[in-house]
């Protein structure tokens, strides 16, 4: 298992993250995604951390909280030295009836800090998320209330997840001329089958030097090798019960078809080499891996053993690169000169 640097600083995380949003849901939307209670949670995250996972994210909405309280009691459990384990969680969504129990403002962040680790039983939370962007919030807002809250030791890093590169480059911007604690790592959706980001977020993120945390990066299981053109999902798995996050299925496809053989050459499975693929991702921080049963997370962690050769590498890129777009198309052709004067300077440097 190999640790990599969290966007700018010394903190280092485990390049697979345990997600636990399949933890302690009941009915409605949680109750698909998971319904693990305590001793069944608690099985998979020591199983995680024997695995060498030492990064573990939640939210303060997954399953009404119940995900962050056994998630912390696990830990508790566990005997879980508090310096081995990197805690993430998020504060954004809604968690009550009130006007202000929702949202990125100073009020919410506050009172949803205090809440969180109070579940989690914990002292410190070391990543805290805004888990999505509130247009009623000022960005300015936003990051002065997690700047206090590091200040006060309640937070060691902050990060964001599902944001816009528009939006984090405004509040690095912002960070930056105040002096103030900034975004150190970008949450969001990255798969194979949908590699929106690559247009305008990975840019920025390497740019900015800003960490990325990959969500759903099955798909939703679409990537789990379980589906295909011709292998529908059948009734009453999640696919059905809750179709997301969106994917252009025939791209999906056109993945699987190429994946598939990669997979059986190695004795793998699809989900492992498409796991793969993104932790061959040069952008990529940590991705975040959830399971409802221990097979499932065995088969993940085994995916930090596939290694991929250029020609594969090459393969499920062809069958998976997006259309192109303005500007990027643009970029591509008047940028041609000066990007080859550069790579010859370099190269005659070297030499």
């Amino acid at each position: 298992m190999r640790h990599h640097p969290l966007g700018r600083t010394g903190l280092f995380v485990s390049e697979l993250c345990l997600g636990t949003m399949t933890f302690g849901g009941s009915e409605g939307m949680w109750g698909v995604i998971g319904k693990l209670q305590q001793s069944d949670a608690e099985r998979l995250v020591g199983q995680a951390l024997d695995a060498g996972i030492n990064f573990i994210d939640t939210a303060d909405v997954y399953a009404g909280g119940v995900s962050e309280q056994i998630t912390g009691q696990a830990l508790k459990n566990l005997k879980v030295a508090r310096e081995n384990v990197v805690v993430a969680t998020k504060v954004f969504g809604e968690t009550g009836t009130g006007a202000n129990t929702r949202g990125a403002s100073r009020g919410h962040i506050m009172d949803g800090v205090k809440a969180s680790l109070k579940r989690l039983q914990l002292d410190h939370i070391d990543l805290y998320q805004i888990h999505g962007f509130d247009p009623a919030t000022p960005i300015e807002e936003t990051v002065r209330a997690l700047d206090q809250l590091v200040r006060h030791g309640h937070v060691r890093y902050v990060g964001v997840s599902n944001w816009a590169a528009w939006q984090i480059a405004k509040a690095l911007g912002i960070a930056e001329r105040l002096g103030l604690a900034r975004f150190e790592s970008l949450q969001a959706y990255y798969t194979v089958a949908g590699r929106d980001l690559e247009r305008e977020l990975i840019p920025m993120l390497r740019s900015e030097g800003v960490g990325l945390m990959v969500w759903s990066p099955l798909a939703g299981g679409l990537l789990s090798g379980k589906y295909g053109r011709e292998q529908q999902a059948e009734a009453g798995s999640r696919r059905t019960a809750f179709d997301f996050p969106p994917v252009n299925k025939d791209r999906a496809w056109d993945c699987i078809d190429v994946m598939r053989p990669i997979a059986q050459a190695k004795g793998v499975s699809v989900a492992q080499v498409a796991l793969a693929w993104l932790l061959h991702q040069p952008q990529v921080t940590s991705v975040i891996i959830g399971a409802k049963r221990s097979e499932q997370l065995v088969d993940n962690i085994a995916a930090t053993q596939v290694k991929l050769s250029g020609a594969e590498l090459q393969a499920i890129d062809e069958a998976s690169c997006l259309p192109a777009e303005y500007p990027g198309w643009m970029f591509e052709r008047q940028g041609e000169f000066r990007r080859k004067q550069l790579a010859d300077a370099l190269s005659h440097r070297a030499g």
